[in-house]
This record gives structure tokens, C-alpha cells and sequence, in this order.
């Protein structure tokens, strides 16, 4: 599970980073020697140019096996958080910087879909694919490549030295007992900020949202504009918090973020250091769609293919912390050990995501930031 990290998703070379190791980098030099200005070759390039969030991370080796399949060569163009890229994109439509856009979720997809950002495909193996992630699946403008869940993460040793109960639900993040504790990154930029204003929507609806936004402000919640500042510079419990001398204990993240700790800590722990507050969630899905105006259509549609394969599917658990999408894709078992089970996600149905988001955002700015 974005993912970003997701978007977001989750941004394992930042966590690696933290740790003083190097996590394996999603494209590297060696991978992208003969990639053009922003991958706009002609349509007999050998390059597809994949733009994404910053959360986006394969294996070396994947990516060069994708390249001896098909002969093309993978460049990444990182741009920011989901929402940021995502405007990005929707600024340079129809000359866009690539050739397929990775990282709209269910929280901004219909803002894509809109803007006519994509041309339709419909990618080898969707049949594989689960049908409840296949939210455009009658126009396959975009295919569905992973599933997270946004949740509110907890350091444990802060309130095992409290001798505080870490907060499970929403209600609970809006207690005395918590104030002044919890960071979140901003819903009007961030999609792990949006997918937490949705999980408050559908927790108590239209008219009680703004009431408890108002006690967490009230609270102390602290909003900041992206994943990456909440979780690898104000919360405590990651590596990159405790470098920074981070001082909030809760954050808003992903169920799929404590085996991050786990995996680039040196030793590993027998134990993740953090832990996931499951009456908080929210479920995401991540999508990939083919650029309007791609210059490299047919290395566009044979990358789709390949982020729905069996081989890339078992790859994203533990680079960028997400669930494969793909029904035979098998979850490795550091992944499933020390990641939390969200069995009652919250949900937004897309057409009132769509019909409301605006609203829903701009009154909450009102309330919490301005």
C-alpha cells in the first residue's frame, strides 16, 4: 500500500535515508542513459517517461527486466506530492512531460478524469485485477495499480513512557488526553491530508465533520503541507523524527508504515516502533493512466501492462509500502508481520468525492488553517 504514500502515499528512500542506508532507488543512471528532455522523443524512442508522486520506488532489477521484455528503458520524473503533481500534470495537458502518469488516488481521481488528462487503454491482465479497485473500468482511462489505507500512526515509546493508551479512533484523537500530539499534512495539498478529511466525512457525516475538525483544532492539531514534513520531521516515532528531535507522537500516515521501521533499521527490531491507530482509516487507491499527447504510446501502454504484473505487483510492498492490486500477487512476509489489518476502512463512494471535494476542502481550510 500512496503511495503517495502512498501519496501518500509512502516514501521509503526518505525513511532509508533517515536511517543512513540507501533504500533501492526507482530509476537510476545506469537505467535511464538514453532518456530525452522530459521523455518526449518520437514515437521510436526506447524511453517511456513515467511522472509520479515522490513516493514512487521499484527495484533495479525490475525495472531491467521490464526493459529485456520490451526494450524500453524506464525514466521517473518525481514531482512532489500526489496533489501537486497531479496539478502539474493538469497544467501541461495535452504536452505533458511524460508518457503516463502514476499516483491519482480515488480522493482526486475525478479531477483527473475531468481535464481529459488520459487516453484510453485497457491494459493486459485487468482481468486479474480485483473489480472493486476498477473505478473507471467501463472507459479504462486509468488502471488501478495498488490499494493503502491512510491512518493515523503512533510512536510507542512515547506512550509507553506516558503510561497513555495510544488513541484507536477518531473520538479519541479529539480527547484532553491527546492535545497538542497529532500532525497532519495539509487536505488541500496532500493526498494523505485529503484521504484524513474523507475518513472524518464518512465517520460523521455532512453536518458533524466541521464540528469536530473545530475540537481537533481546538485540540492542537498541527497541519503541515505534505507526507514528508509530518512524518520524517515533526512526528517522533519515525527515524527521520527522532534525528530532528520531532516532538508530536501522532501522525497521519499509512497502516503500511511501521514495516518501514522495521525493514531499514540497523539491527532490525523485533518490533516496529510505531503502530497504527485502526479505528482512523482511510481506504485509497492508487491509479496509472496513459498520457494524452504521450509521445511514447506504445512504451506508455507496455509499461501499464507491466505495473499490473504478477512481477511488479509482489515488488511494491516493500518499496513503496502498498498492496498489489493483481489477485495472484502474494504479500512478503515482513510486509504482512509488522503492518497493520484495516478490516472496516472508511469509504467515500467517487461521484460524491467528486461532487463535493471542493466543498468539503474549502471549508475545512476555513476551519483549520486560515
Amino acid at each position: 500500500m500512496n503511495t503517495t504514500r502512498r501519496t501518500k502515499r509512502l516514501a521509503a528512500t526518505a525513511v532509508a535515508s533517515a536511517l543512513g542506508v540507501t533504500a533501492l532507488a526507482g530509476c537510476g543512471s545506469s537505467d535511464t542513459a538514453d532518456a530525452g528532455s522530459g521523455g518526449t522523443k518520437s514515437s521510436g524512442s526506447k524511453t517511456v517517461t513515467l511522472v509520479s508522486h515522490d513516493s514512487f520506488n521499484a527495484s533495479k532489477d525490475v525495472l531491467k527486466e521490464f526493459t529485456a521484455e520490451t526494450g524500453y528503458t524506464v525514466k521517473v520524473l518525481k514531482s512532489g506530492d500526489a496533489g501537486v503533481a497531479l496539478n502539474q500534470e493538469i497544467l501541461t495537458k495535452g504536452s505533458p512531460r511524460g508518457d503516463v502518469f502514476f499516483g491519482v488516488d480515488n480522493t482526486l481521481l475525478s479531477r483527473a478524469l475531468d481535464s481529459g488528462l488520459f487516453t484510453p487503454y485497457e491494459a493486459k491482465g485487468i482481468d486479474q485485477v480485483a473489480v472493486d479497485t476498477q473505478l473507471d473500468g467501463a472507459e479504462h482511462r486509468v488502471t488501478p495499480i495498488d490499494t493503502g489505507d491512510i491512518c493515523v500512526n503512533y510512536d510507542k515509546k512515547y506512550f509507553a513512557d506516558k503510561k497513555l493508551a495510544p488513541p484507536q479512533s477518531f473520538d479519541d484523537l479529539a480527547k484532553p488526553a491527546y492535545k497538542n500530539l497529532l500532525v497532519t499534512e495539509n487536505a488541500a495539498t496532500s493526498s494523505p491530508g485529503l484521504g484524513f478529511l474523507l475518513g472524518t466525512v464518512a465517520t460523521y457525516g455532512e453536518k458533524g465533520y466541521q464540528d469536530y475538525w473545530r475540537k481537533l483544532k481546538s485540540n492542537g492539531v498541527k497541519v503541515v503541507d505534505g507526507w514528508e514534513q509530518a512524518y520524517n520531521e515533526e512526528f517522533s516515532g519515525s527515524a527521520g523524527g527522532k534525528k530532528a528531535k520531532a516532538d508530536r507522537p501522532l501522525v497521519v500516515s499509512y497502516a503500511s508504515s511501521p514495516p518501514v521501521e522495521v525493514l531499514y533499521a540497523k539491527p532490525q527490531p523485533a518490533e516496529a516502533p510505531t503502530g497504527v491507530a485502526t479505528g482512523t482509516c482511510f481506504r485509497q487507491i492508487e491509479f496509472a493512466g496513459l498520457l494524452n499527447g504521450a509521445k511514447n504510446e506504445a512504451g506508455g501502454k507496455a509499461l501499464l501492462d507491466f505495473l499490473i504484473s504478477k512481477k511488479f505487483q509482489e515488488d511494491m510492498p516493500l518499496n513503496m509500502f502498498v498492496n498489489p492490486v493483481t489477485r495472484s500477487a502474494e504479500l512478503p512476509e515482513l510486509f504482512t508481520k509488522f503492518g497493520a489489518t484495516v478490516d472496516r476502512p472508511t469509504t467515500v463512494a467517487p461521484d460524491e468525492i467528486s461532487k463535493n471535494r471542493e466543498q468539503w476542502v474549502q471549508s475545512w481550510s476555513s476551519l483549520v488553517v486560515k
